[in-house]
């Protein structure tokens, strides 16, 4: 595989990665073909994986490549990583706050960004969108840094990074798809709705990659940029919306398994 993407720039590198996620994205999504409802405890589980596996890529494949990188410049490698980190999240936050999003589960009032008329369709799979742009950003940071050939960063890392990001992005897909088609879509548009929200991840890479080949001493903030962005989506909406109700338990192993699973595919693989 390593082999395959050698032969491609870093930023098309970048692109079939995203491509993988976008695609397990809408696998996921195609679920609602074979049923509209989600098992409240598979729901949470699946949340809490999705939250273990970010939690565990933004360290391994992001902010440790960034500090190794910040080190070999700067007598102070804690200072880029921790001002991209807190950028990232900065960022997500203004977004948070600007774009009309819907939490799962939760009912219209409880919309958040500008106030809008848009449909609750459109606002679960906005709320969805948020969240998978910094994951295909993530995804083009760390290809382009692997391009760079900077010490702690490498393709096969990389490659892991979007291989653990996709394995979690199946079930997003079709926690967007189950819920429109429960309102009444029918099951084509659900999944088209569903599988949409994961085609800001492959612009997301194109842009990281791109910035970071062109600019290289962006790099270790570039990558704890992106930790930062997938830490504070973590925090401010996978684990509240894992934690709803009575599966917590269900959640926090899903969440457990979630981070070792991708720790063992960047261990292994990178």
């Amino acid at each position: 595989m390593v082999n395959f993407f050698n032969q491609f720039s870093p930023v098309i590198q970048a692109l079939f990665g995203t491509f993988f996620t976008w695609g397990m994205t809408a696998l996921g999504a195609a679920g609602v073909f074979l049923t509209k409802d989600i098992n409240k405890k598979l729901l949470d589980a699946m949340l809490g994986f999705a939250a273990g596996v970010m939690i565990a890529a933004s360290y391994w494949s992001l902010l440790a490549p960034a500090i190794e990188i910040a080190g070999s410049v700067s007598s102070k490698p804690w200072l880029a990583p921790a001002i991209g980190f807190l950028m990232g999240g900065l960022v997500l936050w203004i977004i948070d706050k600007i774009l009309p999003h819907l939490h799962l589960n939760m009912p219209m009032q409880s919309a958040e960004g500008i106030k809008t008329t848009w449909q609750r369709s459109v606002l679960l799979v906005l709320a969805i969108t948020l969240h998978n742009f910094p994951e295909g950003l993530a995804v083009g940071v760390a290809f382009g840094a692997a391009a760079a050939g900077v010490e702690g960063a490498t393709l096969s890392g990389a490659i892991a990074l979007a291989i653990g990001i996709g394995i979690q992005n199946f079930p997003e897909g079709l926690a967007v798809s189950a819920p429109l088609r429960r309102e009444g879509f029918s099951r084509f548009k659900s999944f088209w709705y569903g599988q949409l929200s994961g085609i800001v991840e492959p612009l997301g890479a194109v842009l990281g990659a791109a910035a970071v080949v062109s600019m290289r001493q962006i790099l270790p903030y570039a990558l704890a940029f992106a930790a930062g962005a997938m830490i504070y989506v973590v925090i401010e909406e996978l684990i509240p919306e894992a934690q709803q109700g009575e599966n917590t338990d269900i959640s926090t192993w899903g969440a457990m398994i979630g981070f070792v699973v991708m720790m063992i595919l960047d261990v292994a693989l990178g």
